[in-house]
């Protein structure tokens, strides 16, 4: 999906309550005021939306302005996201969590719609924002909420690629088949997360040549019995010949519990099925069943929570997503 959206449609006196709809609307419910009483009159702005598998993408562009997600906010929708603010132009804060990140061109920080934040631009701006569903990232860091509100350069490493890849992306969205943009979106995760593991909170200990040895040993055996529904905690380690609590001490330092972990295998493998075209065929039920899953409602809802979507709307992006 790609559309654009304007202030240019409705009239001047309108326009600031038309924006703070429209930033509800792709984002998440907010609040937004000018800076300036007088900005009122000549408040502009627009958002140009793009969908990916499990991403949503868009580009921000407008004047001074502070948007808010309150307590009020998140009790009257509680919507689980991390956005991500990369900024291309001007100058932004984000505030979450007791401390305010400042953004210059290239810069990005994250933040979590299921705790108040603050937006704040003293100029026109432009900002290209991810959007991703909570558990999507949770299954890849730990202690996120030590993470928002703290900027991660543009200028080098992880970052950098980052911005290289989404000015890469802007250009390319639209000619992108559901395959190849569900490996898109998998590689922008992967590269946020590379640039907020380089962050001081998000650094912890090496794990030992012996545990990781374990972890690996424990996941390869996970994944080659990733389709067999009875597939437990028990049955995993009588097939390692361990104790099922060796397996959740090697499991002590990732971010998902081994039960958690063989969820987000299966989820993961489904997603990749439903877009691949070889499978265009089979129903939605059979790929579950095929992936380990035995309760084909557990599953809908498992993958809606997972991916923001249902599996009928990820293997048919165009049809629309209830919000």
């Amino acid at each position: 999906m790609n559309q654009l959206l304007s202030t240019d449609a409705v009239a001047r006196d309108q326009r600031l309550a038309y924006w703070t709809d429209m930033i509800c609307n792709v984002y998440v419910q907010l609040g937004c005021d000018p800076v300036r009483p007088d900005d009122i009159g000549r408040f502009e702005g627009s958002i140009r939306q793009h969908s990916l598998p499990s991403l949503d993408v868009s580009v921000v562009k407008s004047g001074a302005q502070k948007v808010m997600r309150t307590s009020g906010h998140i009790a009257r929708s509680g919507d689980d996201y991390f956005l991500v603010s990369i900024q291309a132009e001007g100058r932004g804060v984000v505030r979450q969590d007791g401390r305010d990140a400042v953004l210059s061109a290239g810069d990005f920080a994250l933040y979590d719609s299921t705790r108040p934040y603050e937006l704040l631009f003293d100029d026109r701006f432009e900002q290209i924002v991810l959007k991703l569903p909570g558990e999507r990232l949770r299954s890849e860091l730990r202690d996120t909420e030590a993470l928002t509100a703290t900027t991660v350069s543009g200028k080098e490493g992880a970052g950098h690629l980052l911005l290289g890849m989404i000015r890469t992306l802007r250009e390319d969205i639209d000619t992108l088949q559901p395959a190849s943009a569900l490996a898109v979106a998998n590689g922008v995760q992967s590269i946020l997360v590379a640039g907020l593991q380089t962050l001081p909170a998000a650094r912890a200990p090496s794990l030992s040549n012996l545990t990781a040895y374990h972890l690996a040993r424990v996941k390869r055996c996970i994944d080659e019995q990733l389709a067999d529904p009875s597939l437990s905690m028990g049955s995993l380690a009588a097939s390692l010949g361990v104790s099922a609590s060796h397996i959740h001490r090697v499991f002590k330092s990732e971010p998902l519990t081994p039960s958690q972990y063989i969820w987000e295998r299966r989820l993961e493998a489904c997603s990749r099925d439903l877009l691949e075209p070889r499978l265009a065929g089979k129903p939605v039920g059979e790929i579950a069943y095929g992936r380990g899953f035995n309760d084909a409602a557990h599953f809908s809802r498992a993958f809606r929570e997972r991916f923001g979507c249902s599996p009928r709307e990820w293997r048919h992006p165009q049809v629309p997503r209830v919000q």
